[in-house]
């Protein structure tokens, strides 16, 4: 069993859609629509997170998506979004069951916040794909795109899985009718402390997708210790730090 001195993995409070608003914030990842798909995707839909993740949308046509309005726009859509309580902070930290079906095939894991140092990756990045996720990071204060990890097999994370995806979901929503997002919270105290304890027995987890995401919130977390002369390692920033090696 490996020997660390804190946790690997770890509840944090979420911002997440209420259960009413699940199905209109929805939303692709930022990366797999181009600006003209994601306006028409999100036409109609106010509260899509496009808006955020793709904030050129409610901008002029032909708007750089690199421009300092861009990034300033997406911080006003989320702030918009706060305020109209579309999406709201979790109280208590939490883990968080996630799982993703299409036709045939699902994918569930755990949602957490994780330690720097023992996430490991398997390809470089680009800096101006760095770039872009650092100052959308920045501009939010918020670290909106989720990095997929893997981890070897463990029995006793596959236990809680079952256990609280035998229970009424958070929520249940389907993107176009062909992918379906299901959300749980591990709001029972010695479920979460059971996954706590099967991850901090890892030397590491292992970057699936999101290298650039990663990258970025390292970066920005780096630079926020450098800037912070109070800094006591408690600060909301450490939770984007992934400390992964780039290029």
């Amino acid at each position: 069993m490996a020997n660390h001195s804190g946790p690997l993995a770890r509840p944090f409070r979420g911002l997440r859609p209420t259960a009413e608003s699940a199905a209109d914030v929805i939303a692709p990842p930022y990366d797999v629509l181009n600006t003209e798909e994601a306006r028409q995707r999100a036409s109609g839909r106010p509260w899509s997170f496009l808006h955020i993740s793709k904030p050129e949308i409610d901008l002029p046509p032909g708007t750089d998506p690199y421009s300092d309005a861009v990034y300033a726009k997406g911080a006003d859509n989320l702030r918009a979004m706060l305020e109209s309580g579309v999406l709201v902070k979790d109280d208590s930290p939490y883990y968080y069951v996630y799982r993703v079906e299409m036709g045939d095939h699902a994918q569930t894991g755990i949602v957490a916040a994780y330690e720097a140092g023992r996430i490991k990756r398997h390809e470089f990045t680009r800096p101006d794909k760095e770039d872009d996720r650092v100052r959308q990071i920045d501009s939010l204060n918020a670290q909106t795109g989720p990095v997929m990890a893997t981890h070897r097999a463990d029995g006793s994370i596959a236990e809680v899985i079952a256990a609280v995806t035998a229970l009424p979901p958070a929520y249940s929503v389907s993107e176009d009718g062909t992918v379906s997002h299901t959300l749980w919270v591990v709001a029972d105290a010695d479920e979460s402390n059971a996954l706590t304890a099967a991850f901090s027995a890892m030397d590491a987890i292992y970057i699936a997708d999101g290298h650039h995401r990663s990258a970025a919130a390292s970066r920005v977390a780096a630079a926020r210790r450098q800037a912070n002369p109070s800094h006591n390692g408690d600060e909301p920033y450490n939770d984007f730090d992934r400390d992964v090696p780039r290029r």
